[in-house]
């Protein structure tokens, strides 16, 4: 009973809040008509913008309160409102977003004080009947949890209203996908200038230092056949190199280990070689058809990027590796007992793997608190 009294409470507070803000709807609702006569008189045009700032602001306030109460953010999408006045007045007038916060604000007028007027009116009857019931052979409350479902039918409008529209979705979604399109060109341009690195400085070096042994070697096989056997020698060693160069960019690209041994297998090798007690985690990664080679590649230069880092930088001696499987997704959690303090702007690796995974629409989440520890979470789309 008690329990039931405090949630009844706090979904009162709740309601409660709500109606202040339909009050201030109310008055934000007659200061947009008084701005709009104003702006239709021109002389007040300048305050419209403004007057859409402030009920903006008000439906930020009314987000974060359905938020609160639902545990479920409510995403806002506006059009800035910047440039000449003319273009301010023309964006707050057209925008989808504010238009939706007008309509919100009407609403929220009426339900907002209805809810309200509903969880007073219930508070005597619920404490007469559910005392007596509660009394009765300790028989549960049944009508104090209404007023908690009061107050999630006004945060359920409350965010059904506040949604951004789908034109307003869309358009952010096309500015997504034109910054992950920017990063992977970024991406894919500095992968190709360490190819490129990697091959002009370690196997093309060594494949004309090879080139030039066997020509010294071809010059002095029939004058100083020592001399040109030592020199074939050492043009084999050459030739070793060059192969171990060649492995090193072949492993850059798409490593051999991946197709060998799968995504499980390979990050346990790496997990092996990092010089770090890793404690690897499979989840059921290993069960069922393997990700796509794009998919399982990024995970890969994660969990390598990650531990290298965490031994480079973090001072730790132990880390763990977390790959899971979800519906259209693959979760890799990578987690290192060092200092913390990771941050993208210092040449961690960080931006690499942010800009790795949002080529392919994946999202990467870092916490790296001073003192640590450091949780890198990624999630990638997954056609199973």
């Amino acid at each position: 009973m008690r329990a039931a009294v405090r949630e009844a409470g706090r979904a009162t507070v709740h309601l409660l809040t709500g109606a202040g803000v339909a009050l201030l709807c109310h008055l934000m609702l007659g200061f947009l008509m008084v701005t709009a006569v104003l702006t239709a008189a021109v002389f007040g045009a300048a305050v419209l913008p403004e007057a859409v700032l402030t009920l903006r602001r008000l439906a930020g306030l009314e987000r974060r309160r359905a938020a609160a109460w639902s545990g479920q953010p409510v995403p806002e999408a506006y059009e800035p409102l910047t440039g000449t006045l003319r273009e301010r007045i023309r964006t707050a007038v057209h925008d989808p977003g504010s238009k939706r916060d007008l309509i919100w604000g009407g609403a929220q007028l009426l339900y907002g004080m209805v809810l309200l007027y509903a969880a007073l009116i219930l508070w005597g009857p619920a404490l007469l009947v559910d005392g007596f019931w509660c009394g009765l052979a300790g028989r549960r409350p049944v009508l104090l949890p209404l007023i908690g479902r009061l107050a999630d039918v006004g945060a359920g409008w409350s965010r059904t209203l506040l949604l951004p529209s789908p034109e307003a979705r869309l358009a952010e979604r096309i500015e997504q996908l034109t910054v992950t399109r920017a990063d992977a060109v970024a991406a894919h341009g500095a992968e190709l200038r360490r190819i490129e690195r990697d091959l002009h400085d370690g196997a093309q070096a060594h494949l004309v230092a090879l080139s030039m042994r066997l020509g010294l070697a071809r010059r002095a096989y029939g004058k100083d056949p020592e001399t040109a056997l030592r020199l074939l020698d050492q043009a084999q060693d050459q030739a070793e190199s060059a192969l171990t160069e060649l492995r090193h960019v072949v492993r850059g690209i798409h490593p051999p280990i991946l197709t060998d041994r799968g995504l499980a297998g390979a990050v346990r090798a790496l997990a092996a070689s990092s010089g770090l007690d890793v404690a690897v985690e499979t989840g059921g990664a290993e069960d069922g058809p393997r990700a796509p080679a794009a998919v399982e590649a990024a995970a890969y230069f994660v969990v390598a990027e990650t531990l290298t880092n965490a031994a480079k930088h973090s001072g730790a001696r132990r880390a763990a590796v977390e790959l899971g499987r979800a519906p259209g997704r693959l979760r890799i959690a990578v987690r290192d007992e060092g200092c913390g303090g990771a941050e993208e702007g210092r040449g961690s690796g960080l931006l690499g793997i942010r800009r790795r995974v949002a080529a392919l629409d994946g999202t990467v989440t870092v916490a790296s608190p001073a003192g640590g520890p450091t949780v890198i979470e990624v999630e990638l789309p997954c056609a199973w």
